[in-house]
């Protein structure tokens, strides 16, 4: 019988515990519990075996419980905004027609430098768009979200994944925001430009996208969040272009 609590989906791997990252729950910025900002599972993030993160794990989850994976290949069009090492093998794997990664700094060849502010690709180009916890960071998210529904084609979909407060009625960012111990504390991370709150949902519809988030529980509810290393309170930020 196997005796170790935990277990890695990205690898196979039966683990005694999932790293945390910057020590865990307990010391993220205080502002950060006390509006629960729903985010990373930072007490179980790092896998010691494979090095995947929570966040890698829990989309990969999603997309195979949700019967998904189909969807990345044949005549897919892909474009994933800082693409996770074991995602984008998953993608590659499914041998989609297109498919493009991008970064605004990119660390590889085979990755384009791209701003999400100016995809430099023509309407309607893509079947996919992923952007998994990418949004928090750009400067104008708004110009972001209407530039992934501009290379989007009606029906694509896009995962948009993203920390946020249901505690707070409006999104919350302040260009007078600018040193990293202030983003720490006001937006959770050093390189985060603000915090999204509950009219997240309202600012994806301004873009030109319709809701098919689901919830952990809805769909993975026979997985535990202790076991495989997840945040059972982030959904799936799942949207169709309308």
């Amino acid at each position: 019988m196997q005796s170790k609590a935990c277990y890695c989906t990205v690898c196979g791997e039966h683990i005694e515990a999932f790293q945390p990252y910057r020590g865990g729950q307990a010391h993220r910025p205080p502002l950060m519990l006390l509006l629960e900002v729903i985010g990373s599972n930072t007490d179980q993030f790092l896998c010691p075996s494979c090095g995947s993160h929570d966040r890698e794990r829990h989309l990969l989850m999603y997309l195979a419980q949700l019967n998904l994976l189909p969807l990345l290949g044949g005549k897919a069009k892909v474009l994933h905004f800082a693409p996770e090492k074991w995602v984008s093998q998953l993608i590659t794997l499914q041998k989609p027609e297109a498919y493009i990664q991008a970064d605004l700094y990119p660390e590889s060849e085979n990755i384009q430098k791209i701003d999400m502010h100016e995809i430099p690709y023509p309407d309607e180009s893509f079947t996919i768009v992923i952007a998994n916890h990418v949004l928090e960071h750009v400067d104008d998210d708004l110009k972001a979200m209407s530039e992934i529904r501009r290379v989007l084609s009606p029906g694509g979909l896009a995962i948009l994944q993203t920390p946020y407060s249901a505690s707070l009625h409006h999104t919350f960012s302040d260009p007078g925001v600018t040193k990293p111990e202030q983003r720490l504390q006001l937006f959770g991370q050093e390189d985060h430009v603000r915090l999204f709150g509950r009219d997240i949902f309202e600012r994806f519809a301004t873009a030109g996208f319709s809701p098919l988030i689901v919830t952990h529980q809805q769909v993975l509810s026979d997985m535990p969040a202790q076991i495989f290393g997840v945040n059972e309170r982030e959904p799936l930020f799942l949207f169709e272009a309308v």
